[in-house]
């Protein structure tokens, strides 16, 4: 009896490792596949009255899709439009964010116009991908913001 529960647990045990690693697997070919796509950053995302929640954000030609870090969807969880998305403030983590986050980033407050209110959205970006942002929202086609008087 005792041998045949040792080897119930011992297959129990293996099948368990084999979930987790396909689940590993899976997670990195997320990724992977993510990554191919254009530019990519590690980037946290708050709603107003939200936690930090991890995640890759990749820019698109009029988009900034949003990503969970941990998840197996190919679809972005969260899309800013770049007519909607600016940047108001920038700031350094606070020390409760820095062990959420990680060090060496910076919280860009954004608001969101997109659905006639404005909204707000913090953005927890290192300071290179911040950088990148800034270029990408100001790189912006001429005549495609719609606010634009002519």
């Amino acid at each position: 009896m005792g041998e045949a529960l040792a080897l119930d647990a011992a297959w129990l045990f293996a099948a368990f490792l084999i979930v987790l690693v396909l689940a590993a697997s899976g997670i990195a070919a997320r990724r992977f596949l993510l990554e191919r796509g254009g530019a990519t950053v590690e980037c946290g995302l708050r709603r107003p009255g939200g936690s930090w929640r991890l995640g890759i954000a990749s820019y698109q030609l009029d988009e900034f899709s949003w990503y969970r870090t941990f998840g197996f969807s190919m679809r972005p969880e969260v899309v800013f439009l770049r007519r909607d998305l600016a940047v108001v403030a920038r700031r350094p983590l606070t020390g409760d964010e820095v062990t959420v986050l990680g060090p060496g980033r910076l919280v860009a407050e954004c608001q969101l116009t997109g659905s006639g209110e404005v909204t707000s959205v913090d953005l927890a970006l290192a300071e290179s991908a911040l950088t990148g942002l800034l270029v990408w929202l100001e790189g912006a086609p001429p005549g495609s913001h719609r606010d634009v008087a002519l």
